[in-house]
């Protein structure tokens, strides 16, 4: 398996620590968040000049708060600075982040991102000159001017983020990788993610597999495993307070755990959250586990992709301990031993 890291050090420094570090440690790629106080773009300029080998891309960007040739802008430079290592990954968001968070107007998300992947694709492939051109439902650009010179690459790999069938269909039709969810269990991804993906490629002529699973894989690593499963617990809780994701509850017969950690949030009660959550749910989800039981439930993961995202859980999580995981997570995966 390749290996790649979430990088959630918690500060655009600790970030670019941990970039460094993961390319040392013989990782293969490192991916930036985004959120209404974290920009998915920038760090990536540092994390270019900083690293030689690692791919690394947004993990990832807001799709819709952009206009497009903004995206593609953004990761030709940063592919121009890295050599072609850049990876475009993105993701429509909620409706309320992008109404409340970024006042953003938000509408058919789907339809929306497989025009958007189309539009981006042309923008990076007229780089050498000519003039761009789109028409499509959301979007219409007219650049004659349109060039880019000094670019590595005439195309970068596009991931697209999906939790819901119609987002998983979006992906399979016009994306290179499904950046799957921390909230999807493995159960998900087997009955419903790759079998949508699949579907989707076939309606449109794509070979089976031209969009592959990049599942962000929760990893919390302890010599204490009760505190392991806490800490995973915290994060899942915490996500389940939106209903969007119900759905991966709904398949598990669980509904009831994400609307018990919707009362929690009312009261921003994180520990309820994290009780809400039983241990069967962390393990269809989660590496939560000591050290020497690591490759055993990553070999969990095998049929179902060969390049896990492992993520840290954060929600309720002390710093101190945060790093520690962090740690945990560069040794235990670093030089292929994944």
């Amino acid at each position: 398996m390749k290996s790649g890291l979430i990088l959630t050090s918690g500060t655009v420094r600790g970030d670019l620590d941990l970039a460094v570090r993961a390319e040392a440690a013989g990782f293969d790629s490192v991916f930036t968040i985004e959120f209404f106080n974290r920009h998915g773009y920038v760090p990536l300029g540092a994390i270019a000049e900083a690293t030689g080998r690692i791919r690394f891309g947004t993990g990832i960007a807001n799709a819709f708060t952009r206009s497009p040739l903004l995206h593609a802008s953004a990761a030709m430079d940063l592919d121009e600075l890295s050599g072609g290592r850049m990876v475009l990954g993105l993701g429509s968001a909620t409706r309320r982040m992008n109404q409340d968070w970024f006042g953003i107007p938000f509408s058919e998300p789907a339809a929306r991102m497989r025009e958007l992947v189309t539009l981006l694709r042309q923008a990076i492939a007229a780089q050498r000159g000519g003039g761009f051109r789109f028409e499509g439902r959301f979007w219409k650009l007219n650049v004659p001017i349109y060039s880019r010179p000094g670019a590595p690459r005439s195309e970068i790999p596009i991931w697209v983020a999906a939790v819901n069938r119609g987002m998983i269909a979006a992906a399979g039709t016009v994306a290179d990788a499904l950046v799957g969810h921390p909230i999807a269990t493995r159960r998900w991804h087997r009955e419903v993610t790759l079998p949508g993906l699949r579907s989707a490629e076939e309606r449109a002529g794509r070979e089976a597999g031209s969009c592959k699973l990049a599942p962000y894989v929760l990893t919390s690593i302890s010599d204490d495993r009760d505190q392991a499963i806490r800490d995973a617990k915290g994060q899942i809780g915490f996500y389940l307070t939106t209903e969007l994701y119900h759905s991966v509850l709904d398949l598990h017969g669980m509904r009831e755990v994400g609307q018990a950690c919707r009362r929690a949030l009312r009261s921003f009660d994180l520990a309820a959250m994290a009780n809400a959550v039983p241990d069967a749910l962390v393990e269809e989800i989660a590496i939560a586990c000591t050290p020497d039981e690591v490759h055993d439930r990553l070999a969990q993961w095998g049929d179902l992709t060969d390049e896990p995202l492992f993520y840290a859980p954060a929600v309720g999580v002390e710093p101190e301990r945060l790093r520690a995981n962090l740690d945990a997570i560069l040794d235990l995966f670093g030089n292929g031993s994944g």
